[in-house]
């Protein structure tokens, strides 16, 4: 059985069968860094003194560590006002990443490339033009915010940040950079603005179709197909 000896700041020593332990909680905002919930484990001492004057040693070394994991989990405020030559940030720049991830990608739709520059001119607007993990969570928050203030409902906004995120994590694989991105899991606020496409009425497929026929030239047949079938122009220059 343990006897918790509270006396002054030496609350956590505890006497077990002659032998003084140290038994303390975990506090809540480190316990992911923990397997259990309680620290305890023996001072290997009897005397009282002993496990005291030991208790306090490891009390301020675990208040130490403890502090250091806490400013882990803090961002930092204003570091986009600290001079890159003061950083030891080495990852490439948002717009080095988006020309990075495009060249990597291959792909020659201009609609793909105009929205991955537009996407990462966006960040470097509101942000700057930084070191990619350099952009903090709650920098992320501010550019969903800003977002919002542009008038993008919140599917266009998801879009957006999906784009930002592919080409950070392109880049950061390609680059062998460890830590994390700092658009992955930003809260997206359920604001019933998303909107949903609605097909196109049937009888005006048929006047469109009707006067395709009229026509009749190869941008008109690429359209009736598209309209009789749902394919895309890529799948219907297949056939």
């Amino acid at each position: 059985m343990y006897r918790v000896m509270y006396k002054d700041a030496y609350q956590y020593v505890a006497d077990r069968d002659g032998i003084f332990y140290y038994v303390r909680r975990v506090p809540h905002d480190v316990k992911q860094h923990y397997a259990s919930s309680r620290i305890s484990f023996s001072l290997r001492t009897k005397s009282h003194q002993s496990a005291l004057r030991a208790a306090k040693s490891v009390t301020q070394r675990l208040e130490d560590y403890w502090l250091g994991l806490r400013l882990q989990q803090m961002d930092i405020p204003a570091i986009h006002l600290v001079k890159t030559d003061d950083m030891e940030d080495t990852s490439p720049l948002m717009m080095d990443a988006v020309e990075m991830y495009l060249s990597i990608k291959g792909k020659d739709e201009r609609t793909f490339i105009r929205t991955a520059r537009r996407n990462g001119e966006y960040v470097s607007k509101v942000l700057g033009n930084r070191p990619i993990t350099s952009y903090s969570s709650s920098e992320a928050a501010q550019f969903r915010d800003w977002c919002f203030e542009q008038g993008m409902n919140i599917n266009t906004v998801k879009r957006v940040f999906a784009s930002v995120r592919s080409i950070i994590n392109l880049t950061m694989r390609e680059h062998g950079i460890e830590g994390s991105n700092a658009f992955s899991g930003t809260f997206m606020p359920d604001r019933g603005d998303a909107s949903t496409r609605q097909p196109i009425p049937t009888d005006k497929l048929r006047t469109i179709q009707q006067r395709c026929q009229a026509t009749d030239d190869e941008p008109r047949w690429l359209v009736a197909l598209i309209s009789d079938t749902g394919l895309t122009v890529r799948g219907c220059w297949a056939f």
